[in-house]
């Protein structure tokens, strides 16, 4: 479904990313995982593909900062030649109540969030244009679609990513370039892991499907939304919850 595509997967080391990662490579794309401090968890990943028969390249980077990621980038690209692919999924979160979140905390959470999606977009942007052709893909949240007490600062960036998705597929769509966004719900992965049993229980049970989704799950809808079967398809927010948001 990939095959020949070099893709760029920000958080690819682990949860969402790493499945995504795992899956490009299964349907035969060479991927670059970007990653902000796991180096031991990039490269279990990278040898993971590897082991596939696949390609795969892992960079540590500060998606926050605009420089590092040009810089990044322009390595990648030395090594790809071209990238057809971009999915944001690099996220932190920093979870309280508006009355005690502190002012880094939440700029913090956007600086990674948004930011970083908008500095990666940035950095490929020229290139997809000449190219005349590109996948890029954004993870959002269901957070950032109806808002999760406690999430002032994720729901606010996971929403601005919809409305960066939605401004960059306006843009780009002339030259053959789609961007969408994943609004994926409770996912199992280290994020949802740090949770309470009976905060995991109560979600659970406002899921109509009853349990939680898996990273592969969210990673074979990116890899349709990365394939030429969704060509037709840009500016779009799909979600990925269990029927949570109906």
């Amino acid at each position: 479904m990939l095959k020949g595509k070099k893709a760029i997967v920000t958080g690819g080391s682990r949860g969402i990313g790493r499945a995504i990662a795992i899956e490009f490579a299964k349907n035969g794309a060479s991927v670059a995982l970007i990653y902000g401090g796991n180096s031991d968890a990039a490269e279990e990943t990278v040898q993971e593909i590897r082991a596939l028969g696949g390609e795969a390249v892992s960079f540590k980077c500060d998606v926050q900062s605009f420089e590092d990621t040009k810089n990044t980038v322009e390595e990648i690209l030395k090594i790809f030649s071209k990238v057809d692919i971009l999915v944001n999924n690099a996220g932190i979160t920093r979870d309280s109540l508006m009355l005690n979140m502190k002012e880094e905390d939440f700029n913090e959470v956007l600086d990674t969030n948004l930011k970083g999606t908008f500095n990666m977009i940035r950095h490929l942007y020229s290139h997809m244009m000449k190219q005349r052709e590109g996948r890029i893909i954004n993870i959002s949240s269901v957070s950032g679609i109806a808002g999760n007490a406690g999430q002032a600062n994720y729901s606010s960036a996971k929403a601005g990513i919809i409305g960066l998705t939605k401004s960059v597929a306006k843009e780009l769509a002339r030259r053959n370039i789609t961007c969408n966004a994943i609004a994926p719900g409770f996912i199992q992965t280290d994020m949802t892991d740090k949770l309470s049993p009976k905060i995991k229980e109560a979600a659970i049970e406002e899921i109509p499907l009853k349990r939680m989704g898996q990273p592969e799950e969210v990673a074979k809808l990116a890899t349709f939304l990365a394939s030429d079967n969704a060509g037709y398809i840009t500016g779009e927010v799909i979600k990925i919850d269990g029927g949570l948001y109906m």
